[in-house]
């Protein structure tokens, strides 16, 4: 009987706001609210996606996260952060999002994860392509599209542009049904013309 994890990929669609962050999920409802008006359509649920990634040495958990709570970044396995809202505002800490890529870590609200865990992949080569791609995450400025993808960047792109960088096959990767992803778009934008 073998010890190690299954190699493989697996990507979580957690409820925006989930775990009791009410601030984030009534921005959420608003956000949408304006942007379902303006395209015609009815509301959709939000969902911020995370990766759960198993190699021979070990299971990783790879989640974008804001604000960077404390300077023991470490702790959680940050590798990149970037700025919320403007370059500017970066300094302070609250203006800060963190792309955790943490060895044996939790994803926060994983339990609340709908339609989760979805296999994407079990190539090992593949999943540790994967992490060799975190620390390379573009720190694009989180809630604006400064490269035009047509979105804005945020969690989801963080992890739609790793999943392209890697070689993942997306088709057929969609939040569930009654869903949306914010930002997936940008991420596969920008990761196709990197």
């Amino acid at each position: 009987m073998s010890l190690e994890p299954a190699p493989g990929v697996d990507l979580y669609w957690i409820p925006l706001g989930a775990g009791g962050a009410a601030l984030v999920r009534v921005n959420g409802r608003i956000y949408e609210a304006v942007k379902a008006r303006s395209e015609g359509r009815k509301r959709l649920d939000l969902y911020h996606t995370a990766l759960e990634v198993r190699v021979p040495d070990g299971r990783y958990t790879v989640e974008n996260g804001w604000p960077s709570p404390d300077s023991d970044i470490a702790s959680r396995g940050v590798v990149v952060e970037g700025p919320v809202w403007s370059r500017r505002l970066y300094r302070f800490r609250i203006f800060r999002y963190e792309v955790r890529c943490w060895k044996e870590g939790t994803i926060p609200d994983a339990s609340e994860a709908v339609a989760s865990p979805q296999l994407l992949n079990d190539d090992p080569d593949l999943a540790a392509r994967l992490l060799g791609l975190v620390p390379m995450v573009p720190p694009l400025v989180w809630g604006r599209d400064e490269l035009h993808a047509g979105e804005m960047w945020n969690s989801n792109s963080v992890v739609a542009w790793l999943l392209c960088r890697a070689g993942v096959d997306l088709d057929g990767v969609e939040p569930p049904v009654g869903g949306r992803a914010p930002g997936w778009d940008a991420g596969v934008v920008v990761a196709r013309h990197s």
